[in-house]
């Protein structure tokens, strides 16, 4: 019996935005691994940066000949390494609070597994249908999960940027999963909210949708831009062909 391995593509790309000078997402692709990531920095020029970058890096160093569990453990692992190391430089700068959102996706066995903390986000495109696969740890999530408001809503509340869990913030990180299946034809998007806080469900369904990949990345960060582009953008799309 052959087994057809499903062949997996990306696009990613992180842009400064309209009105900021910094850019403090980061944007990691291990195809290797099979793990992307996206991490939107908070704390101001050289704090979120280091923070975002700090993660990234840290999950960079996974080996990419590791069975599937171990993979998932070490990526787990190297987030909360991150969040231990943030903090620890937080203390050693003085500041409040340094810190970043993380939403991480890998692939493996036929299987998905995403890992996150704060309000970057995951989606998949699953038979010609967008699904959110993380949920906001923000204050307005709880709007939102009680049904007094929509994801979209919840983007123009006033309190749309305060998160409720970040790496690097707060003495424990909590980390949430979700996992399930992969279909051939599945895609992918990882993103932060420079993205959300501009494209509804429905403008990101109907990219998602209709372009291809070597250009679905750029098209939904210009959304973003055509919308005044007041954040850091970052946005990876991983298809399953």
């Amino acid at each position: 019996m052959n087994v057809v391995t499903p062949r997996v593509r990306f696009n990613a790309r992180s842009h400064v935005g309209l009105k900021r000078k910094v850019n403090e997402d980061s944007v990691l692709a291990l195809p290797e691994q099979n793990i992307w990531v996206v991490s939107d920095g908070m704390g101001g020029h050289e704090a979120g940066d280091f923070a975002s970058r700090l993660i990234t890096d840290m999950i960079a160093t996974i080996e990419p000949d590791l069975p599937a569990t171990e993979r998932m453990h070490a990526l787990r692992h190297a987030i909360q390494k991150a969040h231990s190391v943030i903090r620890a430089e937080a203390d050693a700068r003085g500041v409040a609070t340094i810190g970043a959102t993380v939403a991480s996706l890998m692939l493996a066995n036929g299987h998905f597994v995403g890992i996150w903390a704060g309000d970057s986000r995951i989606y998949r495109l699953h038979g010609g249908n967008i699904q959110m696969l993380t949920v906001d740890h923000s204050l307005v999530a709880t709007l939102v999960e009680s049904g007094q408001m929509t994801w979209d809503e919840a983007e123009h509340h006033p309190q749309s940027n305060a998160i409720t869990r970040a790496v690097g913030v707060g003495e424990e990180l909590e980390l949430d999963k979700v996992r399930g299946t992969v279909d051939p034809g599945d895609r992918f998007l990882l993103c932060s909210d420079g993205l959300t806080k501009y494209a509804t469900f429905k403008m990101i369904e109907d990219v998602m949708r209709a372009e291809p990949l070597e250009t679905v990345v750029d098209r939904l960060i210009q959304i973003a831009l055509d919308g005044g582009g007041g954040d850091n953008i970052s946005v990876i799309v991983v298809d399953v062909t």
